[in-house]
């Protein structure tokens, strides 16, 4: 990365160290991170340049981009509401979001300070798949519109940025046979904290200003012209200011962006077409308890993972993801199975697979583990998605609504995807499974954990007929303001989205330096 061959350069000067943002970095590094020449309190700021781009949320997608395009020369602002650390005041503005249908608490699950929500996140990455990029998704949506490649070519930059290992993915456990679920390949993160990691990069950059404590207000349409001319921004002193630049990218998270698209009355009121999309077609991805299980006598007791891939989805019609086997540190402990493995011993041969399963399913055992997944949520139009509020915040921006539901395909894929891994688990001899009610009794609803992936409420597709921004992340409509991050996401996929936003938000940059900087 050119930003990360920057830094590296500019605090590696001398042999001298010192503390900056959490790290150890050279004496050059550390006389920038003593001023705030660079990094700035917008409550100090009376005077802003015009930029050449102005990236708004400074979370792990608009860290990247913004470095990125400073590194390649552009001026660059980059808006974060909170400060280097956490603030009650600032989280507030969070909190003041409503969920229906399922809760999906969006006042904990994001952060508002520098770094945004990687200052929380597990570190877990999962790349797309091809077959992501071929199918549509059920529900009569489209699928994404750029090749596989499109992502694919920008994951060694991505897996740069967020400290994998070189080796890459890997599986803790070999495939279930049957072809249907394969063992899950996955990398973790330290995780990187992009606040902490990057500060120095911030601070050092001279085409960069990041502006703290700078809450956007306010996007200004220029009908005639189809584009922003402006974005207010406020301190929470009551200072507001008009910010301009060339080209505007916001870049605060699923429910922040379409949040600000739908608060701009000039954009409304020109009927902006990319503006029909927004907000619409949310997704999560489902954490559900699909049961217990027992493992036999003869297989050892460790957590496992599986994927429910391509080969399922193509036959059964469901979506993709993680089914993960936890083992109950009490029973690694005590060994508590022991009686209700040799119980399962005399179960009797001559019963078919479905038989034992149901067998499990009607046996009262508390089993060795629990059964969690990470599965795809198909998007919709017309179910889960953001909406405003009449109610406004402190800044006299119109507060949201979260609306978080499973569709018919969605509950069906959930219950295919248990029965069919509880099958195919027991066929492959290596225990059984004790499925949840709600799997079995199609009359029962299906709890549901989110996973805190918020996605898909600017989707990316080929026209405003079905989403909020072209291949190229440009809200449909409007000529220089763009999208990064998960919302664009067209489908969810069946991995966490960290590294494919930032996939996604380096081809934005690329992209952008193509069409060339004003002056």
């Amino acid at each position: 990365m050119e930003y990360c061959a920057f830094a590296a350069q500019v605090c590696s000067t001398l042999s001298r160290r010192w503390l900056c943002g959490g790290q150890w970095v050279g004496v050059a590094c550390h006389l920038l991170c003593d001023g705030t020449r660079m990094i700035r309190d917008f409550q100090q700021v009376k005077n802003l340049s015009r930029y050449d781009v102005c990236v708004i949320g400074a979370g792990p997608a608009g860290i990247t981009l913004a470095l990125g395009l400073a590194a390649k020369g552009w001026r660059t602002a980059l808006l974060e509401a909170g400060d280097r650390e956490y603030s009650e005041r600032s989280q507030a503005i969070y909190q003041s979001a409503q969920s229906s249908g399922t809760d999906i608490y969006p006042g904990s699950t994001r952060l508002r300070y520098l770094g945004g929500t990687s200052n929380h996140w597990a570190g877990r990455c999962r790349p797309f798949e091809r077959d992501d990029f071929m199918r549509p998704p059920k529900g009569g949506l489209p699928g994404w519109p750029i090749a596989f490649e499109e992502m694919q070519r920008y994951l060694p930059e991505a897996m740069q940025i967020l400290d994998l290992p070189a080796e890459g993915f890997k599986a803790v456990n070999p495939d279930l046979p049957g072809g249907l679920f394969l063992a899950d390949h996955w990398a973790l993160s330290a995780p990187t904290r992009f606040g902490v990691k990057y500060a120095a990069a911030l601070q050092a950059s001279n085409k960069l200003d990041l502006l703290l404590n700078c809450n956007c207000v306010e996007l200004f349409y220029q009908s005639n012209g189809q584009e922003l001319n402006g974005v207010k921004v406020a301190d929470y002193n009551g200072q507001t200011a008009v910010i301009q630049a060339e080209r505007y990218v916001l870049a605060m998270g699923a429910l922040e962006n379409a949040r600000y698209l739908l608060h701009s009355d000039s954009m409304r009121a020109a009927k902006v077409p990319g503006l029909e999309w927004a907000g619409r077609a949310f997704m999560e991805h489902f954490n559900v308890g699909l049961g217990t299980f027992v493992y036999a006598e003869s297989v050892p007791e460790a957590d496992r993972q599986y994927f429910a891939g391509d080969v399922l989805a193509k036959q059964m019609g469901v979506g993709k993801g993680n089914v993960s086997l936890g083992i109950l540190q009490e029973l690694k402990s005590y060994g508590r199975t022991a009686a209700v493995k040799s119980f399962l011993k005399k179960i009797a041969c001559d019963m078919n697979i479905a038989d034992k399963v149901q067998f499990i399913a009607n046996f009262n055992c508390p089993g060795a583990g629990q059964i969690g997944t990470l599965l795809e949520q198909f998007p919709s139009r017309a179910g889960s998605r953001v909406t405003l509020l009449d109610e406004r915040d402190s800044f006299g921006v119109r507060k949201i609504k979260v609306h978080w539901e499973l569709s018919q395909e969605d509950q069906y894929s959930i219950r295919t995807i248990a029965k069919e891994f509880a099958m195919q688990f027991a066929r492959a001899g290596l225990g059984f499974v004790r499925l949840s009610d709600f799997i079995l009794d199609e009359k029962k609803s299906i709890p549901v954990i989110p996973h805190a992936h918020h996605m898909g409420t600017t989707r990316m597709a080929a026209s405003p007929d079905w989403g909020v921004v072209d291949k190229n992340c440009r809200v449909f409509g409007v000529n220089n303001l763009y999208v990064t991050g998960s919302s664009v996401f067209a489908t969810g996929g069946g991995g966490n989205p960290t590294m494919p936003l930032l996939q996604l938000t380096l081809r934005l940059a690329d992209h952008l330096h193509s069409l060339g900087r004003a002056g």
